[in-house]
């Protein structure tokens, strides 16, 4: 039942910055979610391992983009405070003060949990304290014959001065004693890895006896530094690892090819502004101060590491292994409903839409779609958006094809896809060598759509036939993401996708679409406005609510629209895996709102809005979350499922399903921590089991 709400004049205002939780902290927390799927037992062994991994790789990225970009302001004093207040001093302190207790939380997960478990396996990461006699002639043999021959160290001295040091590479500082061949003094001398080298070593069982034995690259380096120093004394020897700033600067319109721009730009990627030391905990201050002051930063950089610097690589030799006991089951995904793989895509598609849910479908309905195109001599034309794409994806060659067989293909590549340029790069080249016409989309907005529009000839008449995804057209993500793709040969989606497309080569006007929201033009205006919509139904004393699902959200006019709507009455439920600005559950402005973020198996990548709209519900996915980036600087898109059962399906599989999940659910407070939900007397329940129980039978 509806309850009036309170009058406007006493209620909270909904700007106030202290109303907002900061995005960088936001974005952080969410790792520490992850992390606590290393430190779970009911999780599989390897399994944990590598949620250590990610957490770690997380790390890294958020050091190379979003540090590096707050430090960059902070330097030239070029942004004010976010909605939040906080200055950019005071966001990378909190920072700073969070990354801290995250290594010490990722180290003692390491040292108290994983390796005591793998241990307990017969799994073992082998220090230098640990080794036997046996083992050290082996390690030494192995690396006098496969490491050291290329090594390069490096004595510092005024003739070798302090070397240019790669991006989140493994180095280690020697401090040596003692004259060298010319009568020098040895002082201290660096060790870079090089990335030819592999950072895990695995024994062989006739030195180990039973079970799998590995050891860290770094521990024979540490183990073997005489070994590349004859004739001096090794006084002690430090891991370390420096992070970068990996935010390409490319000011798009400024330049006449942003390929060759970025190509350049990439060359300089990996010696880019220092952002982050880490270093073992056992390096003396000297050392320390020695790597600040060449690398150009500060106390407030350095991260001390209790254990491996590079703690990310344990999680390599997940694939190593064959242990199915210590991984999550296998599972095979199921062909989307309607679809035989007898009958052409385009049949089917001419009576009914065609819905995936992947993981639990498999892509391989999309790869087959694309095949029936590329071969089919009634299609004219294929136009497809590329932003993330596999390497060894049949996608690439399926394109290629099609151009080959006298189709029009036209591919829109998104070159700025972070970490992704380079190898973007080499696939536009791969395309327009074969004939494919290759478009980068529109200066100053990332391509960040997905979608796929095919015509066709049929008696006389063009047909288009379409498909749209909340992820990108990546096979090996689509086994690990959630996401929920859509085909279809509905006149008005096929016409709107079309008009997209046209936009995005011919750099057109405008363009007015029937059925899809269309960022950076219409997807903003209509998010705030359909809440609005709410809040007016819940003014009127009518049933409202909405329910999102997101991986992020920050942008601050949605995030005060949702504020207003819960003030008039609107329930709010929103499932948003990662990081979260709004603060739910305060008197008088949020009390309405939930905020659950579910971690488990699979990411959670799907974009789903639903609102209620008076009785009759409105579904939408989307490329898009609902961030500034996404919503005013990119090229999104937000489909409706129009088909009554399929739009239920959405409803079942993405929401309700996880509203209920009392497993891997986590619950954000109004103080911006996450604790997880309780079952109290309830029965576990696990959306992503359930899904696969129910779709992979």
């Amino acid at each position: 039942m509806s309850h009036p709400a309170p009058s406007p004049s006493l209620l909270p205002d909904p700007t106030a910055p202290e109303f907002y939780l900061n995005r960088e902290l936001a974005a952080l927390e969410f790792n520490f979610r992850v992390l606590s799927q290393a430190q779970d037992p009911r999780v599989p062994l390897l399994e944990r391992l590598r949620y250590l991994s990610i957490v770690a790789n997380n790390l890294d990225e958020f050091f190379e983009v979003r540090v590096a970009v707050l430090k960059h302001h902070h330097s030239y004093g070029t942004v004010a405070p976010g909605p939040d207040g906080l200055s950019s001093a005071e966001t990378l302190s909190r920072i700073r003060q969070r990354v801290l207790d995250l290594v010490s939380a990722q180290y003692t997960t390491w040292h108290e949990q994983l390796r005591p478990a793998l241990d307990m396996e017969g799994i073992h990461f082998l220090t230098r304290t640990q080794w036997s006699d046996r083992q050290r002639r082996w390690l030494h043999g192995y690396f006098e014959n496969e490491v050291l021959p290329v090594l390069s160290p490096l004595g510092l001295d005024p003739v070798h001065p302090f070397p240019r040091i790669l991006n989140k590479t493994l180095n280690i500082a020697v401090v040596l004693h003692g004259r060298d061949a010319f009568g020098h003094e040895g002082h201290i001398a660096l060790v870079r890895a090089p990335r030819s080298l592999p950072r895990i070593i695995r024994l062989p069982d006739e030195v180990c006896g039973p079970g799998e034995h590995f050891v860290f690259l770094a521990e024979l380096l540490q183990a073997f530094a005489d070994l590349m120093f004859p004739g001096l004394e090794v006084a002690g020897s430090y891991q370390f690892r420096v992070t970068r700033n990996s935010e390409l600067m490319v000011e798009e319109a400024e330049v006449d090819n942003l390929a060759r721009a970025l190509s350049e730009e990439l060359l300089g990627r990996g010696y880019a502004r220092p952002v982050r030391l880490e270093i073992g905990n056992d390096c003396p201050q000297s050392i320390v101060s020695m790597l600040i002051a060449n690398f150009e930063l500060e106390e407030t950089d350095v991260y001390r590491c209790d254990g491996p610097v590079n703690i990310i690589r344990a999680g390599s030799i997940y694939g190593q292994l064959d242990r199915p006991a210590l991984k999550f089951p296998r599972f095979t995904p199921r062909m989307p409903v309607g679809l035989d793989p007898d009958v052409s895509t385009f049949d089917v598609l001419r009576q009914r839409d065609i819905l995936l849910h992947h993981p639990y479908e498999s892509f391989g309905a999309v790869v087959d779609l694309l095949r029936q195109a590329a071969q089919d001599p009634d299609v004219l034309a294929i136009k497809q958006t590329l932003y993330r794409a596999d390497s060894d994806t049949p996608l690439v060659d399926l394109l290629v094809e099609a151009s080959h067989n006298g189709k029009d293909v036209t591919v829109v590549i998104e070159l700025r896809a972070r970490f992704n340029e380079e190898a973007n790069i080499r696939l536009a080249t791969q395309l327009q060598e074969a004939g494919v016409q290759v478009v980068y989309g529109v200066v100053g907005y990332k391509t960040h759509a997905k979608m796929m529009l095919i015509v066709r000839r049929e008696h006389g008449a063009l047909r288009r036939y379409v498909h749209l995804s909340t992820g990108n057209y990546h096979q090996a993500n689509s086994r690990v993401y959630t996401d929920i793709g859509l085909m279809s040969a509905q006149p008005e989606i096929g016409e709107d996708i079309h008009k997209v497309f046209q936009q995005l080569s011919g750099l057109g006007p405008q363009i007015k679409l029937k059925r899809l929201l269309h960022s950076p033009f219409t997807l903003y205006t209509s998010v705030v406005a359909k809440i609005e919509r709410e809040t007016a139904h819940a003014r009127a004393g009518k049933p409202a609510r909405i329910v999102a699902k997101l991986n992020a959200l920050n942008e601050s006019h949605v995030v005060e629209a949702l504020y207003r709507a819960s003030q008039a009455g609107v329930e709010i439920d929103l499932i948003v895996r990662g990081a979260c600005t709004l603060r739910p559950g305060l008197p008088g402005l949020s009390e309405r709102v939930r905020v659950r973020s579910i971690v488990g198996r699979f990411l959670e990548h799907s974009r789903v809005y639903w609102f209620a709209n008076d009785g009759d519900a409105e579904v939408y996915c989307a490329s898009a979350d609902w961030m500034g980036r996404n919503l005013l600087r990119r090229i999104e898109i937000a489909f409706p499922i129009l088909d009554p059962e399929l739009a239920q399906r959405v409803y079942e599989e993405t929401l309700a399903l996880y509203l209920a999940d009392n497993t891997h659910a986590w619950l954000l407070g109004a103080d911006g921590h996450y604790t997880r939900a309780e079952q109290g007397d309830a029965e576990p329940y696990d959306a992503q089991q359930t899904l696969l129980d129910k779709l992979c039978p």
